[in-house]
């Protein structure tokens, strides 16, 4: 059943006005809690320029609120990963590139390594997936040209890729590495883990 035509555009304008009051919350939250980590719901609801109650409206707790960035920020790295095309350029390449993508998540949004150490949230499933799906094509076609190990599981390797990761967002989470030297030695791994030749 359709809606009424005198009903229709008031419920697509209440649609579009709930839709921009998401994106200016999301928005502001990504600007304050990247100044603040520990910035409250107020201060998101000042930054975005909407009240306390609108914000509590869309996101019923600042957990919530985390999650709905975690989940923004993985749809943005995996479009970027699919932007890159790599599967046109040679495996061990591509491993790199995909790396360097999936790490640029912590450059932009350093606020979040705590809550993505903490797993992936409710919700967050789908977009963790489609990464992983991603990453374990890209180890099964460097398998089959010969550039990567075939001896281990695509499953596992891709697996322990993500396990290195979060050793490696951990290592910056605790100032024990800049972004810079965990992402050098991270790769570093991933690569020796996939016994890439010639990387």
């Amino acid at each position: 059943m359709t809606d009424a035509p005198e009903t229709a555009t008031p419920t697509r304008r209440r649609r579009s006005d709930a839709r921009r009051s998401i994106d200016a919350i999301l928005t502001g939250a990504r600007a304050v809690l990247g100044e603040r980590p520990d910035a409250s719901m107020e201060d998101v609801a000042a930054a975005a320029g909407v009240t306390r109650q609108t914000v509590y409206a869309h996101f019923s707790s600042r957990d919530a609120l985390i999650a709905a960035l975690l989940e923004a920020a993985g749809a943005e790295t995996v479009d970027a990963i699919d932007a890159a095309r790599l599967d046109a350029v040679p495996p061990v390449d591509a491993l790199r590139r995909y790396l360097d993508i999936g790490w640029q998540l912590i450059r932009r949004y350093p606020f979040l390594l705590v809550a993505a150490l903490a797993g992936t949230p409710p919700g967050n499933e789908a977009t963790h997936r489609a990464g992983t799906e991603r990453l374990e094509q890209l180890i099964r076609r460097g398998q089959d040209a010969g550039e990567f190990d075939r001896s281990l599981p695509v499953d596992w390797l891709a697996a322990a890729v993500t396990g290195l990761a979060h050793t490696a967002a951990d290592q910056v989470a605790a100032g024990q590495l800049s972004a810079d030297a965990a992402y050098a030695v991270f790769s570093e791994s991933a690569l020796r883990l996939c016994r890439a030749r010639n990387g």
